[in-house]
């Protein structure tokens, strides 16, 4: 039953959410959530592995420029999606979003499979964004919301790094979907699109282990649901719910709100929270160009340049992937322990230079198709957790009514600015043939990142091992 709007409340439920240790509970989170992240490195990969097959589709008749437009318009609909169900999200709840964004998503991959034209698959892969772009409010929200404080940092690089186990699944997929003597040229790209959007049905059971957030219901009146949701969190935890007689838990005051205002809303970025939003935006922005741009484009540089076969790229993305889900895997913990500033500053940092000495090696011609897979496998071993870095930073440093909204914001920013022009833009380099002007997209990128690093250094928040509420306080406090 909702309670009145303005009635205030006292709750512990923030303290006794972090009092937990890790449990089968949180274990289920992660699975749940990862494996949309899994789904999601499957049908970017697929979308990079097979633009060699588009590019030979006897239907489709794909042009360098056209791969790059439609993973552009990939990247347009997730920034779209992203803002309109990031205002839902934080209006109506995470639970409710998971749903109606997964079944946007997996409804959209099946229709690319059936793409008849360039602009058909172009108009499938906006749709198949906006379910995506969605997917990463909701999700991030809820790890942030769920998961306690000391555990916060190295959970959520790890679930956003698990889109490289997806993006090995696919490679592989593209291994033996793309063989000749498997299925002709344009059957093998359809059939992959399929499997992985039938494959996300499994998606639709494992969120049930789900619960709405408790920090969101308490503040829109719903406090005891709110209460009987820790409850049952506590009892999967410890074995019984916690006796807060006997347990000095932290109390906050809050004044329950329908919702909050886009006047409010706004204040609390551009206004109470501005120095944190400059940091976000410029971690956003450089980690979308310098991944979207080297990815989408990672085929044609293979095949254009190194004359590898379309239907042996997944090989090379192997590596790749592998490199990108150690990073956050390995690294993760030290976001806790060393700390936000210094990892966040560190992992840009290495990056940026590293893609700088690799794209000089790449435009003098002393790289083979192996070693540049190494040098990628390198690079993105500490791009991954940087990039999965600025969710967190995103989603952790801004109050608990504006948290989704917030992440949609500077993700579509982000992706709008540095993410739906780099594709395009590589796409066109490449096409030149020339590998002195890739190196210079390639400068480009690096120097985003590294410009990044040193905003971070400045400016970052120490977030680690602490809990929301004192990160940034919910709007909705009451002294």
């Amino acid at each position: 039953m909702r309670r009145s709007e303005d009635e205030i409340i006292e709750t512990t439920i923030p303290a006794q959410l972090d009092s937990l240790a890790w449990s089968g509970f949180h274990t289920r989170v992660v699975l749940a959530l990862g494996i949309t992240w899994i789904l999601d490195g499957l049908e970017v990969t697929l979308a990079g592995a097979l633009s060699g097959a588009l590019k030979e589709s006897p239907t489709l008749h794909f042009s360098n420029f056209d791969v790059g437009l439609a993973n552009s318009a990939y990247l347009a609909g997730a920034v779209l999606g992203a803002l309109g169900f990031g205002w839902l999200t934080d209006r109506i709840g995470r639970k409710k979003l998971f749903f109606i964004t997964l079944a946007l998503y997996l409804a959209a991959t099946a229709a690319t499979a059936a793409s008849w034209s360039v602009a058909s698959y172009a108009v499938f892969r906006f749709l198949t964004g906006a379910g995506i772009g969605g997917e990463y409010t909701a999700i991030n929200s809820t790890i942030q919301e769920l998961v306690p404080a000391r555990y916060r940092g190295w959970t959520d690089l790890v679930i956003n790094g698990s889109f490289w186990l997806g993006a090995a699944l696919g490679a592989g997929s593209a291994i033996v979907l793309l063989d000749p003597a498997h299925a002709g040229p344009d059957l093998g790209w359809r059939l992959a699109y399929f499997t992985g959007a039938a494959l996300g049905l499994i998606v639709f059971v494992m969120r049930m282990w789900i619960p709405e957030s408790p920090r969101w219901l308490m503040i829109h009146g719903h406090p005891e649901r709110a209460k009987a949701i820790v409850a049952d969190i506590e009892r999967s935890a410890i074995g019984h719910a916690q006796d807060l007689d006997g347990h000095a838990f932290a109390t906050i005051r809050l004044k329950m709100r329908d919702h909050t205002p886009l006047g409010e809303v706004a204040r609390t970025l551009l206004s109470s929270y501005r120095e944190r939003a400059l940091v976000g935006l410029v971690l956003m922005v450089a980690q979308a160009f310098f991944y979207n741009a080297i990815f989408f484009t990672f085929a044609l540089v293979l095949i254009d340049f190194y004359g590898i076969a379309s239907d042996q790229v997944g090989w090379y993305i192997l590596p790749f992937a592998a490199g990108n889900f150690l990073g956050p895997l390995l690294l993760g913990r030290l976001f806790d322990t060393l700390g936000r500033r210094a990892m966040i500053a560190f992992t840009y940092g290495a990056s940026g230079v590293l893609l700088a000495l690799s794209g000089y090696l790449f435009s003098i011609g002393a790289l083979s198709a192996q070693s540049q897979t190494v040098a990628w496998m390198v690079i993105f071993f500490f791009a991954s957790p940087a990039a999965s870095a600025a969710y967190l930073t995103v989603s952790e440093t801004f109050p608990l009514e504006v948290r989704a909204l917030a992440i949609a914001l500077f993700y579509a920013i982000g992706t709008g600015i540095g993410g739906v022009a780099g594709p395009a833009l590589f796409g066109a380099l490449i096409d030149t043939g020339s590998r002195p002007r890739v190196f210079l997209g390639y400068l480009f990128g690096s120097a985003l990142m590294i410009a990044a690093a040193l905003v971070a250094w400045r400016y970052c928040v120490a977030a680690e091992r602490r809990p929301l509420e004192s990160v940034a306080r919910p709007l909705a406090i009451v002294e």
